[in-house]
């Protein structure tokens, strides 16, 4: 199985309270993944690499993703030739980016609505910076969001950009306090949007949460 590169399609792009939870009220049982992190992450350029080329604007200022951002996504089974769609969420980054307390305070309502009313066939692919795990905003993050109950990976992205020893031994170091303070998180990963490392253990993660929760036989 493998997802469908280039065929992801944008449905639409929420900015308000109100729109979003008549979305997840009309989709109580969306099947699907949600991409977040802080700001300059790599996501949008994570999200290229998953699902095709220009899928996810990529900007060069941080904390571009103003609003929940819902595409359609394919997995294809080879053997049986069928196709089944899914959601992918592009939520709004936590650890603002340089942003008006009003938009900020609109991005964390938009966040904890998500998080509310989202189904719990919604798997969350939480991306960090390999450089800089365990910062702050991800640290309160994970306890916010622990509470929702949602199957949570973590991807350590921009792995190639630990070009020295040191970085690398740096990061080493710090996975015993990485796998102590998530230890609730299913899955771990080693990403970068750039080289492709990691990148097909991610889609094979991403087909099996989804496979797991489909209905159509061609996907059990």
């Amino acid at each position: 199985m493998n997802i469908q590169k280039g065929k992801t399609e944008f449905l639409m792009g929420i900015d308000t309270i109100e729109q979003l939870q008549q979305w997840l009220n009309e989709h109580p049982f969306a099947n699907g993944i949600a991409f977040i992190g802080r700001s300059n992450v790599g996501k949008s350029s994570l999200i290229n690499a998953l699902f095709g080329k220009s899928t996810a604007r990529v900007s060069k200022i941080p904390g571009r993703t103003r609003q929940v951002n819902i595409f359609d996504f394919i997995v294809e089974n080879q053997e049986t030739k069928s196709l089944e769609h899914f959601y992918l969420f592009d939520v709004p980054g936590y650890g603002f980016a340089e942003v008006s307390k009003e938009m900020a305070r609109n991005w964390q309502e938009l966040l904890d609505t998500f998080f509310h009313l989202c189904s719990s066939k919604v798997l969350l692919l939480n991306i960090q910076d390999a450089r800089h795990p365990l910062q702050e905003s991800d640290l309160v993050f994970h306890k916010y969001i622990k509470a929702f109950d949602l199957e949570t990976y973590l991807l350590l992205n921009k792995v190639d950009k630990l070009k020295t020893q040191s970085e690398r031994a740096k990061l080493k170091a710090q996975m015993p306090e990485i796998y102590r303070k998530f230890k609730w998180v299913k899955q771990i990963h080693f990403t970068s949007a750039e080289k492709g490392d990691g990148i097909p253990g991610v889609e094979e993660a991403i087909i099996n949460f989804v496979k797991r929760n489909s209905d159509l036989k061609g996907f059990n």
